[in-house]
Formats: structure tokens, C-alpha cells, sequence
């Protein structure tokens, strides 16, 4: 909060006030200013450090506040959903960015809804593959892993691997049940392994 105070009031003698209004730590909220005399009559606008909302911020230097409508709540409970707050907002990013849910190119609100399912389908999926993984690898490394492992068909005999083994396939394939780093993969082989990947044997 002290820095905050500094700001404002570098701010005031530099005479370079512009308040910031989405950003609640702006330092230029402890400005305040007066555009009239003590007879009401208008005046050159005055700019001044406001004590008072100064010394009430300070009251609370070193806490931090959590509103809330979970009135019949533990505070344990809520305090561990706030901190838990982080987790949600990653979600949103990796939705956004990596499974790229917008900008959506679509009018038809069943094709939208839809898009919107298979990305957050994916997400669930995700999700679960980080915890069976355990959060050892970031999502942007799994995502590029994943779209990586690619097979050249060898027609009417198998599949060739054309990815390289490295821990992350290694930890896949112990996470899904099956591997695919061999040399050559017969179709009958692949047909298992596809059984496999929608647990059917």
C-alpha cells in the first residue's frame, strides 16, 4: 500500500493523473480533487492526496479480503474454494488458447453448443490425463506430444511409429495401457490397441 501512496503522489506533483477504472490497486484512487471554492463558486480543478482514504486502506495492509453470498458456509470451505480459484482460471486459458474455443466460427446455436461440449470434453479429458501424468508435464507439452505422434500406413501390412520414444510417450503409454513405439505395428495390432483405447478387449 506504501508504494501505492508513493505513486499517487509522484503522480500529483508530476500533474500526470489518469485513473485507471478496471484496475482496483490503481494508485490514482488516493487523488482526489476539487473543482469549486468554499462558496460554491467554480474553480480551477485542484488535485490532493486524500488522507483519509489513505489511512483506511491501511487498516487492512497485509490481509486479504474474500467476499462472499456463501453465508452458511465453513470459512474453511470457502477460503479453500478461493484458493482454488487459480485452477479455474487456467481452465479458461487452456479453453481458450489451446483448445481454441474462440473465436467461434458459427452461426447455427446446435453447431455452437456443440462446439462448445466437444471443448470442454476435451478439457474433462485433459484434466483427468494432467492427474494420471501427475502434473509432471505442462499442457502445452502434452498437447504438442500428443499432436506429434503420428504413423506412416504401410498399406495392407501396418503402421510405422513416426515419433520418438522420450518419457512423455513413455508415461502415455503407461497412463492409456498400451504402447505404440515398436518398430512395426501389424493392423491386427493396431486393431487391439484401438480396442483398448475405447476399453473394449
Amino acid at each position: 500500500m506504501r508504494c501505492s501512496f508513493i505513486i499517487a503522489r509522484d503522480l500529483r506533483s508530476a500533474g500526470t493523473i489518469k485513473k485507471e477504472r478496471g484496475n482496483p490497486n490503481d494508485p490514482a484512487r488516493f487523488i482526489g480533487k476539487v473543482a469549486v471554492t468554499e462558496d460554491g463558486e467554480t474553480a480551477k480543478i485542484y488535485n490532493y492526496l486524500d488522507t483519509e482514504k489513505i489511512e483506511q486502506e491501511a487498516l487492512y495492509d497485509g490481509m486479504y479480503a474474500v467476499t462472499t453470498d456463501l453465508l452458511d458456509d465453513d470459512v474453511k470451505d470457502i477460503l479453500k474454494v478461493s484458493e482454488g480459484r487459480w485452477e479455474i482460471e487456467e481452465c479458461f486459458r487452456i479453453m481458450k488458447t489451446d483448445f481454441e474455443t474462440r473465436p467461434v466460427f458459427l452461426r447455427d446455436d446446435i453447431r455452437i453448443k456443440a462446439h462448445f461440449l466437444i471443448c470442454f470434453l476435451a478439457l474433462v479429458i485433459y484434466r483427468y490425463l494432467e492427474r494420471d501424468l501427475k502434473n509432471a508435464f505442462s499442457c502445452e507439452t502434452i498437447l504438442d506430444k500428443l499432436r506429434t505422434m503420428n504413423f506412416a500406413d504401410i498399406q495392407e501390412q501396418g503402421f510405422i511409429p513416426l515419433y520418438t520414444r522420450d518419457k512423455l510417450t513413455d508415461a502415455l503409454h503407461t497412463v492409456c495401457g498400451f504402447g505404440t513405439d515398436y518398430k512395426f505395428i501389424t493392423k491386427r495390432q493396431m486393431k487391439n490397441i484401438q480396442k483398448k483405447s475405447k476399453g473394449r478387449e
